[in-house]
């Protein structure tokens, strides 16, 4: 089979595309045809380095996937061949990625894709969908009347976290770093979007919500905690998602005399069934429409290393030449 592997870390140039053997299945797991697979900047930290956990060698990059089972192990009950299925969790813990024409992926990671939806945004969805899942209802509880604020709302997970919390029956306020970003993320149905370059985030967000937000949503390495909590709530949630390395200041005070909580979010330590419940509802929203992913590029899997060059270019230094997520079809 085709892939997108590296035998050794190192920038985006290291990523191989060529033949590798075809996967072989074991007892719980079942065989996918790879129709679609998405890029997440925790694959780009994989593949430079980062000493999460030991990899295969070589190792098959990519989380996401949307495809069609085309053979199952023993003891797989809830998918059969044919079934077209969507997920992630590849590529983390050890396990081998996505970025393949074929996988072997263990079944209770494997959800059914609705048939209006298509395996891009399937794939598009996979990641980002749990994690805002995860973040909004698990750790936040975030109820429908409540005011969330997105920083970051053009993003791969903004984006998705915006149109989740709109389909909860929250107010939504986002922030973006241009023109054409403010307008996409007003079309994903935010209340009210701000530039972060230009507007005065805080007095903005004190005309729309005087009594300040529920929820904050952090999507960037470096949190400002400093400009965050006044904008919270009496029992505001901040919910991060990034940042492993950052040391940033924290004012005490003013957090827990509100009463503040401060949660993380991590997709791939939550259990199969936390995730399970996650993906219900992401494949409703994509079938009714209250859910659609924004896909920036669509490449052939040949051109993984240029993909993974475009998603550091963004997330990393910041170039703001992507809007959307990055799907890759073998």
């Amino acid at each position: 089979m085709k892939a997108a592997f590296f035998t050794q870390t190192g920038a985006p140039e290291v990523i191989q595309y060529g033949d590798l053997p075809d996967p072989q299945i074991g007892p719980g797991q079942a065989l996918v045809k790879i129709r679609a697979v998405s890029v997440n900047p925790i694959d780009t930290y994989i593949r430079n380095g980062a000493p999460y956990w030991p990899l295969p060698n070589p190792f098959i990059i990519g989380a996401d996937f949307a495809g069609e089972v085309v053979q199952v192990g023993a003891d797989v009950t809830d998918v059969k061949p044919g079934d077209r299925v969507w997920g992630s969790n590849q590529g983390l813990l050890g396990r081998q990625g996505s970025f393949a024409e074929l996988a072997a992926i263990d079944a209770h990671w494997l959800y059914p894709t609705p048939k209006d939806v298509t395996d891009e945004a399937a794939a598009a969805s996979a990641l980002v969908g749990i994690t805002a899942h995860l973040g909004l209802f698990q750790r936040a509880q975030l109820k429908a009347g409540e005011t969330i604020f997105v920083n970051g709302g053009s993003g791969g997970v903004g984006s998705v976290v915006v149109q989740m919390a709109k389909a909860s029956g929250a107010k939504v306020i986002a922030t973006a770093g241009c023109a054409e970003k403010v307008a996409a993320v007003k079309a994903l149905g935010a209340d009210l979007v701000l530039n972060y370059k230009t507007d005065d985030i805080a007095a903005a967000v004190k005309a729309f919500a005087p009594e300040g937000v529920n929820v904050y949503w952090e999507t960037v390495r470096e949190p400002e905690f400093e400009k965050i909590v006044p904008l919270l709530a009496e029992r505001g949630r901040i919910i991060l998602m990034a940042g492993r390395d950052a040391k940033p200041t924290f004012p005490v005070g003013p957090f827990y005399v509100k009463g503040c909580s401060l949660l993380g979010v991590v997709m791939f330590k939550a259990t199969p069934e936390e995730q399970r419940i996650c993906a219900g509802d992401i494949s409703r929203w994509l079938s009714n429409g209250m859910l659609k992913p924004h896909i920036g590029k669509v490449l052939p899997l040949s051109q993984a290393a240029e993909a993974h060059k475009l998603q550091e270019e963004n997330t990393l230094r910041k170039s703001n030449t992507l809007c959307g997520k990055i799907v890759l079809k073998p």
